[in-house]
């Protein structure tokens, strides 16, 4: 089950007093979700990142020269309230045990925003007995329109709740999980569904130009009317199936396309697309545990 975030985000509900969040890494996610703290302004906050690449380290100064930098996460993590662990799953397991004694020592709240790396996991290789929030954003996240599915577990506090669900909505929207089991599923919707959507803008495009369309214009139809289909999603009262009905006119040419999708077994072949992203979830956490 699950809960869609209530607070507003122009609301950033981090704390009264002036929080320290370390971000372990400076890739897309981690800058997406600095861009989006710094554009609130609604709560103090200090902000430091760490990465290996000094390089990396210089484009985050030159862009927000308030920032703390370095290379070394053990510096970077002492004294913060909030590590948000932003590396590749791959190297999780490295990083994590190198900050085991320092997160030992102050017990920060950890976010993780690793695909495929469990909670257990995590608190094995830190020392153990740590609040943490486990996310799976997605890489709309990077224009601030993002969706993130999070697991609190039962050492993480409200008050940290509200932390973390603030920080992943500065990208966009927020849904809470009662099973971290969820964040497979969430994983296969959610996490690699911007790509089923491109697939599909790319396959239209495609199909556009076949019927000589300009293939500038026809990628500029496709993406824009993606744009204002979600939109409309969005914002309306309706389900996307009573949208899909109101502009399918029997006999017309809308119902002309939709009768050969459903023919071709659209709906049967997504299912089979995403529980295969389910179970690739499912594996890559064993694999990592």
């Amino acid at each position: 089950m699950h809960n869609l975030s209530t607070a507003t985000r122009d609301t950033l509900q981090l704390s009264q007093q002036k929080l320290t969040i370390a971000f372990i890494g400076s890739g897309n996610m981690a800058r997406s979700l600095i861009l989006g703290l710094l554009r609130d302004n609604s709560s103090p906050i200090a902000i430091r990142v760490s990465d290996p690449d000094p390089n990396q380290l210089a484009a985050i100064q030159q862009h927000w020269p308030e920032i703390t930098t370095s290379t070394s996460n053990e510096t970077i993590v002492q004294g913060a309230d909030i590590v948000v662990l932003a590396v590749k799953p791959q190297v999780m397991r490295e990083v994590a045990q190198a900050l085991a004694a320092s997160c030992q020592t102050t017990r920060p709240l950890i976010i993780s925003i690793a695909a495929g790396i469990t909670i257990d996991s995590l608190q094995q290789w830190l020392g153990g007995q740590l609040p943490i929030v486990r996310c799976m954003p997605n890489t709309p996240a990077l224009v601030q329109a993002g969706a993130t599915g999070l697991y609190a577990n039962p050492l993480v506090s409200e008050p940290q709740r509200n932390q973390a669900e603030s920080i992943l909505r500065s990208v966009g929207i927020t849904l809470w999980f009662e099973e971290e089991a969820a964040l497979n599923a969430v994983t296969a919707v959610s996490g690699s569904g911007p790509a089923y959507f491109f697939l599909v803008m790319e396959a239209m495009q495609a199909a556009a130009q076949h019927l000589g369309l300009p293939t500038k214009e026809a990628g500029l139809l496709v993406v824009q009317t993606a744009l204002g289909a979600a939109k409309l999603a969005l914002e309306s009262q309706e389900s996307p199936a009573e949208l899909r009905r109101k502009v399918t006119s029997k006999g017309g040419t809308t119902a002309a396309a939709i009768d050969i999708l459903q023919e071709k077994q659209l709906a049967a072949i997504f299912l089979e697309a995403m529980q295969a992203a389910t179970k690739r979830s499912e594996t890559l956490a064993a694999e990592n545990s």
